[in-house]
This record gives structure tokens, sequence and C-alpha cells, in this order.
């Protein structure tokens, strides 16, 4: 048995790391939130499912938005932060990041703008 540090093999050999896809789907799923900012009144939050193969992965994502929105710009920023925080927490590569727009959101058809109406 080696005694000395220097005689290790290196980190690579010594073993793996394996990372759930549920894992990287919550880590999608926050960097969503960071990248809306916030969410928009009586919305849900973001939420993502992800297809992992080897080292790389597809994530998919599911948000609401507030009305009007840059819709464009918007899922763009989600896309960029999404891949940035996997790539940088989990060193995983990111093929592809789709992002679905779920609902949109209107002052007009909050909760509370909705009391006071009939059907």
């Amino acid at each position: 048995m080696p005694t000395d540090v220097t005689e290790r093999p290196p980190v690579r050999e010594r073993g793996a790391t394996t990372i759930a896809d549920r894992v990287v789907a919550k880590i999608s799923a926050q960097a969503a939130r960071e990248a809306l900012g916030g969410l928009p009144a009586g919305g849900h939050k973001p939420h993502a499912s992800v297809v992992v193969h080897r080292d790389a992965a597809r994530i998919s994502v599911s948000l609401e938005l507030d009305y009007p929105a840059d819709i464009g710009r918007r899922c763009g920023a989600v896309r960029a932060r999404v891949r940035g925080r996997v790539e940088e927490l989990v060193g995983m590569e990111v093929h592809e990041v789709s992002v679905h727009v779920e609902r949109l959101h209107s002052p007009r058809t909050a909760p509370a703008a909705r009391k006071g109406r009939l059907g």
C-alpha cells in the first residue's frame, strides 16, 4: 500500500460521482426563477424536467409570465441562466434548453380582479 500522498492515483481514477436527474431538474428550476426575478401574481414556480445521457443534459423548463412581456427576451434569459448554472454547478454539458410558456398572467385576469365578476 502506498503511504506517500504523491503515490495515490489521480482523483478521476479513484471513483465516480453520479448526479441524479431530479437534482439537475431542481437546479434548472431554481435558475429559471432567478432569471425571471419573480413570479406573476397568482402564478406558479417554474418546473423542469431533464434527460441526462452520459455527461450531457437536455432540459425542459415550463413557466408562467406576466402579460404583457417580451416573451422572446425572457425565454432567452431563462435558457442562458439555466445552461450556465447547470454547467457551473454540475459540470455537465447542456445540449438543449427548451422553454415552454404555459400561461400569461394579465392584471385583468388576476384573482383579485375577478372577484366582482359573474361567470
